[in-house]
């Protein structure tokens, strides 16, 4: 029995490490990390909006919504507002210059996107407990030992190494990083991937 069931490595598609990093460190000469709005331990920039529509990748569109059980009772509870994943398929121009248009279009090519974010988790910090609407791609640009994703009971690291990896989000899961660097990854919603 394969315990990482809710983790996938996509075949045959890899991307190259050091382009990764060095478009991240183009993108963040140009943007700053979007907080949503003030969201503490959230960093997030947007590669792909609503065809012109700037503000679909600001504030709480940066984030979108989830469910968590914040407390003792364990009752679930609604977090952020619904995004129509589907409408995002522009690339934002900005960064058309970087190695991450040429994952984004490699991407668009075998699965139905909807936002294509990259995501900072600073040192030493976690997410909620929460499940989200859709699956997520992964792919880790910067990790430590101590990033590690919990997908209901199992947690498991994703090296930063080029590969794609897909976790089943619809279920609760979180995520640390228990290091003392930013972990970031480029984070897509997938619209229409199922976990069999």
């Amino acid at each position: 029995m394969n315990i990482f069931n809710d983790f996938h490595t996509v075949q045959n598609l890899k991307f190259n490490p050091q382009k990764l990093q060095k478009a991240l460190n183009e993108v963040l000469e140009i943007k700053k990390y979007d907080d949503a709005g003030g969201v503490t331990n959230f960093g997030a920039i947007c590669l792909n909006q609503i065809p012109g529509d700037p503000d679909s990748i600001k504030g709480n569109n940066a984030r979108g919504i989830y469910w968590t059980k914040p407390d003792h009772t364990g009752k679930e509870s609604s977090r952020d507002k619904n995004i129509n994943e589907s409408s995002y398929t522009e690339f934002v121009k900005d960064f058309e210059h970087t190695y991450f248009k040429e994952v984004y279009d490699k991407l668009s090519k075998k699965f139905k996107l909807g936002r294509v974010r990259i995501l900072l988790k600073q040192p030493r910090s976690t997410l909620s407990w929460h499940r989200d609407p859709e699956p997520r791609l992964h792919i880790p640009i910067i990790t430590n030992p101590g990033c590690i994703m919990v997908i209901e009971n199992v947690a498991k690291h994703l090296p930063a190494d080029g590969s794609v990896y897909i976790t089943n989000n619809l279920k609760y899961h979180n995520f640390f990083n228990g290091g003392e660097e930013n972990r970031v990854h480029l984070v897509a919603c997938l619209t229409d991937y199922k976990f069999n």
